[in-house]
């Protein structure tokens, strides 16, 4: 299959009930993703479960674990198109595993759909707000607004209104700018202003939701100005072919005969061949897969998490940095001196907390306290980080592919965050 459209990462949040998967089913419905008959036994499962509004959620939800507790579980990757772009759809269950994904998938989001139920009694609740925040920490600057279920609130405006600018003072409280965020008033279950326009909403003008999505959504950056960066996933010794180091390029352009160097080692050799699944290639750009056979550089001398760059602006190594975490679950407190393991792009190194320098309001990102002794589970903090070994990170403001982190521990992800600033080892 050949995109010729550009791909866009979409990812939907917003609280448990909002109706996220609903949504998502229709929107994959509506747009030709999903066929009648995929459709048809959908709604006669639902029927049989007696979860009769559930055919839509069905689509995402393929467990039948799932279906039967009628929750997202696992994350499930559709493509559909619009007119203008080609979407993968990456749909967030609870927040630890919506992390986890962001940070740990090969999907980095363009683009996210808060989901808000308009249902009488639903609204703005916490996870709606956590949510927002973890979007806004885990660089997802682009939004659109859904208000579900007007349905159910008799697609009366009074009630859009309200929650419209509940959200926007939410929103705006993380530091979103609102003049480009659309608000679309849908109805996912009956198909209100998801591809088609309702006709039970005459008081709303503005677009549907695929509309919204054709005419709101940026471009990515095309990551192939900025310089080199390519994350080491795996090195080979191949007999009559020598070093082969595999991984996935995140920024910039290697070509043939570059030269190459990769942190934290400082080793440099030269690009001899490129090549993704037997097919040799000239160059290799953001986000292809590829193995590339490098002359003067021993398999012994890099490994999996290092980075290779051109020697010109090479990966930066730090000595240490700051940065922005969440705490996601952690049995009792964090305090200076902790040392879990950072996961960050292919490298988990263990790495000291030297300081918690602010402890932060988890939904509008706030100092709530200067200096604080330790954080909990639902806490957000800035934090001074010292790694036990050379790594390799970046800002978040310069390549947000290498910023973010997972904090993982007693086997479970802690925490997750950003890089915000760092010092660079000499």
């Amino acid at each position: 299959m050949v995109i010729s459209k550009p791909h866009i990462n979409l990812l939907t949040a917003g609280h448990v009930d909002a109706g996220k998967s609903t949504l998502v089913g229709r929107l994959l419905y509506d747009t030709g993703a999903i066929r009648e008959e995929e459709m048809r036994k959908l709604k006669e499962l639902a029927t049989e479960l007696k979860k009769e509004t559930f055919e839509f959620a069905f689509v995402m939800d393929k467990a039948k674990e799932e279906r039967e507790r009628g929750v997202t579980i696992d994350i499930m990757h559709r493509p559909f198109e619009t007119q203008k772009w080609y979407f993968t759809i990456i749909d967030a269950p609870g927040h630890r595993d919506f992390v986890k994904n962001m940070i740990t998938g090969a999907s980095q989001a363009d683009v996210g759909i808060l989901v808000v139920s308009a249902k009488p009694g639903e609204g703005v609740q916490d996870q709606t707000k956590e949510h927002v925040w973890l979007m806004k920490v885990l660089g997802i600057s682009q939004l659109i607004v859904t208000l579900n279920k007007m349905d159910a609130a008799n697609y009366d405006q009074k009630r859009f209104d309200e929650i419209k600018n509940d959200v926007t003072n939410l929103l705006k409280g993380v530091g979103y700018k609102i003049e480009e965020v659309p608000f679309v008033p849908v109805s996912a279950y009956v198909g209100d202003n998801v591809a088609k326009k309702s006709d039970k909403m005459s008081w709303y003008n503005g677009p549907t939701l695929i509309e919204a999505l054709d005419q709101h959504v940026k471009e990515p950056a095309k990551l192939t100005d900025k310089p080199l960066r390519m994350p080491i996933q795996d090195v080979y010794s191949i007999t009559g072919v020598g070093t082969v180091p595999v991984g996935k390029v995140a920024t910039g352009v290697m070509k043939l005969n570059d030269k190459i160097v990769f942190e934290p080692s400082g080793v440099v050799g030269e690009v001899k061949s490129i090549e993704i699944h037997h097919q040799q290639l000239p160059e290799a750009k953001p986000g292809d897969n590829v193995g590339f056979n490098v002359r003067g550089v021993d398999k012994s001398q890099i490994k999996k998490g290092d980075v290779a760059g051109h020697p010109n602006n090479p990966p930066t190594v730090v000595k240490e940095f700051t940065a922005q975490i969440v705490v996601l679950q952690h049995p009792t407190v964090i305090t200076a001196g902790y040392t879990p393991v950072f996961h960050a792009h292919t490298a988990a190194i263990a790495c000291t907390i030297e300081e918690i320098t602010a402890k932060l309001d988890p939904k509008t990102g706030q100092v709530v306290q200067e200096k604080p002794d330790f954080i909990k589970t639902g806490d957000a903090a800035r934090i001074k980080v010292k790694p036990l070994k050379p790594m390799v990170l970046e800002k978040q403001s310069e390549f947000p592919h290498l910023a973010r982190f997972a904090i993982r521990d007693m086997g479970m992800t802690v925490a997750a965050g950003v890089v915000l600033d760092v010092v660079k080892a000499k």
